[in-house]
């Protein structure tokens, strides 16, 4: 259970340091785009978390504008890339996930 506290808590600053760094000066829109991208990461990241799987945490997540999550590092097994990919589609905000997931041999 305090794995589960302290994860949701990291996430929790990830996400609000982003968003106190966002730049509203900006006028174009790109701001609120950017909020929304590292917002959608950071769950994606705390859901990985949460799993207790230590392989999830050697994952590297992305997303862009659109919804899109990208997928990118090393798992000892399919099985352990599959359900990375499968907990991001699982996300609210994610729209797709590209699995560059490379398999440890």
């Amino acid at each position: 259970m305090k794995h589960v506290i302290l994860s949701s808590m990291l996430a929790l600053g990830v996400a609000c340091g982003t968003i106190a760094m966002a730049d509203d000066s900006m006028d174009n829109g790109s701001s609120h785009h950017f909020v929304k991208d590292s917002v959608i990461t950071s769950k994606v990241k705390a859901k990985l978390a949460a799993k207790h799987l230590s392989t999830l945490t050697r994952i590297k997540v992305d997303t862009d504008e659109n919804g899109v999550v990208w997928l990118s590092g090393r798992a000892p097994t399919q099985d352990a890339s599959d359900l990375a990919a499968m907990i991001a589609k699982e996300t609210d905000g994610v729209n797709s996930v590209h699995n560059g997931i490379s398999v440890e041999r």
